[in-house]
């Protein structure tokens, strides 16, 4: 045998032992109770709208259709950890599968990791809540000015965005690029492509997301604990939580996913490199790790385990810090029903997550997405919650759609324009059935009529549409939704 088909042997058999491995890590045996449940909500995504045959689909299905390459998600239930399972390619280019090992760009959800680092310090005594930031902060100060009115801002308002900071969120770098320092980055100076965070308006007042503001509370937690953040946060949460893939590298050891577009598409690298680690971008992690941390915040809230806050700093965690807004100390609350849900999403170029967790009854999920398609790690949640029956939980919006004569529907092909906007979407037809055409989306979103004017899109989510006429001819479309109405108008 000659040495280019031995090399090509030897190649083959170590692709089957991959193959092998990815097998033994994904398709974990459960009992058939579980099982059964698995397959449930693998069948059942489901949108925000629920018609009289309700539109539910096949996971693998729904992933072909919205271009999704891979997942990974894990259900808690009954305060346990009840199963894991991933899907798909964490590299299409390299048919590298993911597996429940696999690591993903998790994004803001590490925000979360922020805030219950912060309770840590505040339980230790390390830090106040209340306290001007400039009293802890020692190699960079908080340049105030007249924007925040002569008020000081405070750990509480950073971690529950009521700062009145800028710089919503970081775009990362590509792998060629220079990575600023965290300095840099707070000041909006090269290498860095942000603008410099800063007060836009008075602490205290509303909310303003700002994952900027989540940088300033990365570098006062490393004033504070003389440590790298990287460190603190290893040491405090990953290490007693067990949360054994969690890192902040920027390219990590293990295996990483790869980030991809709305069309399935890479982002022109295998992913961002992302230096903000407290706004979350940079933190990557496996779903099983993101559900450990979740479990940790139900039990602890039940006094079952204090693994790392007591009880009462989890419930000042998590209760709101304006009562006016539902954002507590680096988490969303949701009232649900009777039950309350801690949550957060995240989004990066590439990647999307989400993770639910219940104040009471021990329901929880984690779906980690190597796409930035947003809608697809919510209608896995709508099955999970649907399954699992987290009582009204999933928030249809009940419809009935009809069939609308050709007659009618031809009048509504053509181009459309936002008001004073350039460019806006195309209504076209296809096999007797209208599609909207988004210029900032790949794909095309089937009009559903429930009357001769009035229809949705499912990706368009808690919106309806609807045609108006002026002497009889078609003129646009409004854009529906609670207290709003904007036209659309026909161009062509």
């Amino acid at each position: 045998m000659n040495k280019t088909k031995l090399t090509a042997l030897f190649f083959s058999i170590a692709c089957l032992f991959a193959v092998l491995k990815t097998i033994a890590q994904t398709n974990t045996k459960y009992s058939k109770e579980v099982e059964d449940k698995i397959k449930l909500v693998e069948n059942n995504l489901i949108s925000w709208v629920k018609l009289d045959s309700t539109i539910n689909w096949n996971i693998y299905d729904r992933m072909k259709e919205l271009h999704i390459n891979g997942v990974s998600i894990a259900v808690i239930n009954d305060y346990k950890i009840e199963w894991v399972k991933s899907y798909g390619w964490a590299d299409t280019a390299e048919k590298t599968p993911v597996t429940n090992q696999t690591l993903f760009q998790s994004a803001s959800i590490g925000k979360s990791i922020n805030g219950f680092a912060y309770m840590k310090l505040v339980q230790d005594k390390k830090v106040s809540l209340f306290a001007d930031i400039n009293t802890y902060l020692k190699r960079w100060k908080f340049p105030y000015d007249t924007a925040s009115h002569g008020k000081e801002i405070n750990l509480a308002e950073i971690l529950s965005h009521t700062a009145g900071l800028s710089v919503h969120g970081f775009d990362g770098y590509k792998w060629n690029e220079p990575i600023p320092a965290l300095n840099q980055i707070l000041d909006g100076e090269k290498p860095a492509n942000n603008p410099a965070v800063r007060s836009e308006f008075e602490p205290g007042l509303k909310f303003e997301y700002s994952g900027g503001g989540y940088e300033i509370s990365e570098l006062l937690l490393e004033d504070v604990a003389n440590s790298s953040y990287q460190s603190f946060i290893e040491k405090n949460i990953f290490k007693p939580l067990h949360m054994n893939n969690a890192t902040y590298e920027l390219k990590p050891h293990g295996d990483c996913a790869t980030g991809y577009r709305f069309d399935g598409k890479e982002i022109g690298c295998k992913y961002h490199l992302y230096p903000e680690k407290a706004c979350g971008a940079g933190l990557w992690t496996t779903a099983t790790d993101l559900a450990k941390f979740v479990l940790e915040i139900q039990l602890s809230l039940k006094s079952n385990s204090n693994k790392v806050l007591t009880k009462e700093m989890t419930e000042l965690m998590l209760t709101p810090y304006l009562k006016s807004e539902h954002t507590g100390f680096g988490f969303f609350i949701d009232k649900k029903g009777d039950d309350y849900y801690f949550q957060h999403s995240g989004l990066n170029e590439g990647f999307s997550s989400q993770y639910y967790g219940s104040f009471n009854n021990g329901n929880g999920v984690v779906v980690l997405v190597n796409s930035d398609n947003t809608a697809f790690k919510d209608e896995i949640v709508n099955s999970v919650a649907t399954v699992y029956a987290w009582k009204n939980f999933y928030p249809f919006v009940p419809k009935k759609i009809i069939n609308v004569a050709d007659t009618i529907t031809n009048k509504y092909v053509g181009k459309y324009k936002f008001e004073n906007a350039d460019t806006g979407p195309t209504i076209v037809k296809e096999n007797g059935v209208l599609y909207l055409l988004d210029p900032n989306s790949p794909t095309k979103w089937k009009i559903y009529f429930t009357s001769e004017k009035d229809f949705f899109m499912l990706e368009a989510t808690w919106a309806n549409q609807q045609f108006f006429r002026e002497n009889g001819k078609v003129k646009g479309f409004y854009i529906l939704g609670d207290n709003y109405k904007a036209a659309v108008n026909k161009v062509e």
